[in-house]
């Protein structure tokens, strides 16, 4: 009788972990490799700022502790942080979906959602997701040609001009009203937002800082070349760099808004006195930002050091659905700051005014006392 020899094939435990191991390896490198074929533009794919776009999702603990591999001192630090778990990492990489911030993907699904996609880099007393800042949109006849507002544009003239002025003072959306003065409407061409700008320029010119204040009506600009109101800082950049143009000593350039928030996050009682409250807003969608950032930050904090609750703090702002820019890669000394908010009055607005300008202008002495030094 033959007997047929059989051969009995053992596999070792480690061995199926390894091979469970590579497979789940295989799985995540496909998945980020897909992600970010499919995210990055033609225009820039595997470029450095794609790179950056891609990773300023993901969760920052996860960079500490992949540092923390190598220099145990970043785990100390982070010690109260929890350790990303495998799959919530490799789901955000595939889908930029982070379970633990509802955001990442409601915003996909609901209109105006992206206003929450901000971040905040610096609170001031009482901001948080609930008390961001919140832009309005004109009415659909705001956009409609009218006689009369081409009239009203011709007649407007700088109030304040210095030919060797140093502050620069835009609006650009230049029509943002005020509920007690405006009957109710956002948007109004007479008792705007300007006359905040030129409540600043004028405490500085005081101050003896020359300033530029721009009163051109850029609402109107957007009117007459038939744009959407998307592109209101495209238009604002032309006033800006013409007046760049034809003066070389401007270094300090001011885009005064206004809030859509309530009276209730949008003023402060300081000293006794209701004063609107300001935001600082940063575009991070230019290579320079951290410039406009830090100055930001440094105004934000001499602001509260002096009027105790008066800032709402630093917000940065770009991506999908906003401009991102707002015209702050001209300079590093650019800003963009949202003065009170649509129920806000003159008088808490121009209290807010001279309190900004009073920090503007010490600040500007320094740095040029610095220039002088140098």
């Amino acid at each position: 009788m033959r007997y047929q020899q059989s051969h009995v094939i053992t596999v070792s435990k480690v061995h199926i972990q390894s091979l469970v191991i590579t497979v789940i390896a295989f799985v995540i490198v496909s998945f980020v490799v897909i992600a970010m074929l499919t995210t990055a533009g033609n225009y820039n794919r595997f470029a450095s700022t794609a790179v950056h776009d891609f990773t300023s999702t993901l969760q920052s603990e996860l960079f500490i502790h992949v540092i923390g591999t190598e220099n145990r001192h970043y785990l100390e630090a982070a010690s109260e942080m929890s350790t990303p778990s495998l799959s919530s990492v490799a789901l955000e990489l595939a889908t930029q979906v982070n379970l633990e911030d509802p955001r990442t993907f409601l915003g996909r699904e609901l209109p105006g959602f992206e206003v929450f996609d901000d971040t905040i880099v610096v609170a001031g007393e009482g901001t948080d997701l609930t008390t961001m800042s919140i832009e309005s949109s004109p009415p659909p006849d705001a956009f409609i040609d009218q006689e009369d507002d081409k009239g009203e544009q011709e007649e407007v003239r700088p109030s304040l001009s210095h030919e060797d002025a140093l502050v620069h003072i835009v609006h650009t959306h230049n029509r943002e009203a005020f509920h007690p003065y405006s009957g109710g409407e956002n948007y109004a061409t007479e008792q705007n937002i300007v006359e905040v700008g030129k409540e600043i320029g004028r405490h500085l010119d005081e101050a003896g800082i020359p300033v530029d204040v721009n009163e051109d009506d850029i609402h109107g600009m957007l009117i007459d070349r038939g744009l959407h109101f998307s592109r209101s800082y495209d238009v604002s950049r032309d006033v800006v760099v013409d007046a760049k143009n034809k003066n070389d000593n401007l270094e300090f350039f001011i885009d005064v808004h206004r809030d859509s928030q309530p009276h209730d996050i949008t003023t402060a009682t300081i000293n006794g006195e209701a004063m609107a409250r300001t935001f600082f807003v940063v575009g991070t969608d230019h290579p320079d930002y951290e410039r406009n950032k830090a100055l930001a930050t440094e105004l934000h904090y001499r602001l509260e050091d002096e009027y105790p609750g008066l800032s709402r703090g630093v917000l940065e702002r770009g991506g999908a659905g906003t401009n991102g820019v707002f015209n702050q890669d001209l300079s590093p000394n650019a800003m963009l700051i949202e003065m009170g908010g649509i129920d806000n009055t003159f008088d808490e607005l121009n209290r807010s005014a001279e309190a900004f300008a009073t920090i503007v202008e010490t600040y500007i002495y320094e740095q040029l006392e610095e220039e002088e030094g140098e």
